[in-house]
């Protein structure tokens, strides 16, 4: 009886740095290819096209053992190391001196609303018997800034970098529905542009998906979108720093399933820090931004720099995620968040309410 044919082998990386070289290339090219999209497609955000781009290079016959041999040393980098310095460099966006513009019983409402909407996400998602991890990294995601507040409370917690794929994937997929749906919603229930723009702050997950979702209400509703948003944002060290103690006291901290292998970075046996380093960078930042001393072009080479860091990490992590493994909990996980992000829109539609009387 004949032998059926092996399968064709997976490349193996080069030992040493060489073996990053093929992985940033890729996810290089990943990256110009996603600007194009956006560009060709202004509907579709380059974050997203990153995520979708990875998805598909980790399923194509042709790129997929690329991305499980090749590659995978430099998309490993990418997909953490990136992603953090994306978060430090976020901080350049936020100044305090903005924030207490807001005034204390609106910091107090925001606080209430990111409260709210972590504590319903996360049920909701507990209700859908979502797998490990990812309810709590869904609810961050969806309570404070999206892929930056996954990426942070995974490495407080230890999480593997693969189990933070399907929520930042839903995070990514939801906040760009409300690029679309929010305004459309927004028309259709006459909001101000102040009350719009103080929604979209309020409910819409990453920054760059805000100012998208806000600037189609004009200039006073960008204003406070980004104002109300960065309150948010603002809670990132907080909420990482509960994480990590949650994790602590539910003695999983340095654990990865059983395997002694601690989840993220790899290491055993150490307890993470409450709040990770490069939480503290992105804290350092905000102090830097709002002493004002570095110029509008500083800045804005920042949030370049940042959005092309977070594009390579979301390629990287969309690299690594089999279909057939997604759809594992994937049924259950979009039905989740869909739950959840009319929960926070629901949240977030109230306080705008609110700040406007």
């Amino acid at each position: 009886m004949p032998s059926s044919a092996p399968p064709p082998p997976v490349p193996q990386p080069p030992a040493g740095r060489a073996a990053l070289v093929p992985g940033l290339i890729a996810a290089g090219t990943a990256v110009a290819a996603a600007y194009l999209i956006s560009a060709l497609v202004p509907a579709v955000p380059v974050l997203t096209a990153a995520v979708l781009l990875g998805l598909v290079a980790a399923n194509l016959p042709g790129a997929a053992p690329k991305a499980a041999g090749t590659w995978k040393p430099g998309l490993a980098l990418a997909a953490r190391k990136f992603l953090r310095t994306g978060i430090v460099l976020l901080g350049l966006k936020i100044s305090l001196v903005d924030i207490a513009g807001l005034g204390w019983a609106a910091l107090g409402l925001v606080v209430a609303l990111v409260l709210a909407a972590f504590a319903g996400t996360y049920g909701i998602c507990r209700l859908f018997r979502l797998p490990g991890e990812e309810p709590v990294l869904i609810a961050a995601g969806f309570s404070i800034c999206g892929v930056s507040a996954i990426g942070a409370v995974a490495a407080v917690r230890r999480t593997r970098t693969e189990d933070t794929v399907v929520p930042i994937a839903l995070v990514t997929l939801c906040g760009t529905l409300a690029i679309a749906a929010l305004p459309l919603a927004g028309s259709l229930l006459h909001l101000a542009p102040e009350v719009f723009g103080t929604w979209a702050g309020a409910s819409v997950h990453d920054v760059g998906q805000v100012v998208a979702t806000a600037q189609t209400a004009g200039s006073a509703a960008l204003a406070a979108a980004v104002v109300v948003k960065l309150a948010r944002v603002v809670l990132l060290a907080p909420m990482t720093a509960a994480a990590g103690l949650l994790a602590r006291r539910a003695g999983k901290a340095g654990k990865a399933g059983g395997d002694g292998k601690a989840g993220g970075d790899g290491r055993t046996g150490k307890q993470p820090p409450l709040v990770p380093l490069f939480v503290l960078g992105f804290l350092a930042l905000i102090l830097v931004r709002t002493t004002g001393l570095l110029p509008a072009a500083a800045l804005d080479a920042a949030a370049v720099l940042q959005e092309l860091l977070f594009a390579a990490a979301l390629f990287g992590l969309g690299a690594g995620v089999r279909v057939k493994a997604l759809f594992a909990s994937g049924i259950r996980a979009v039905a989740a968040a869909l739950a959840a992000w009319a929960w926070v829109a629901g949240l977030g539609l109230a306080v705008a309410f609110g700040l406007g009387t």
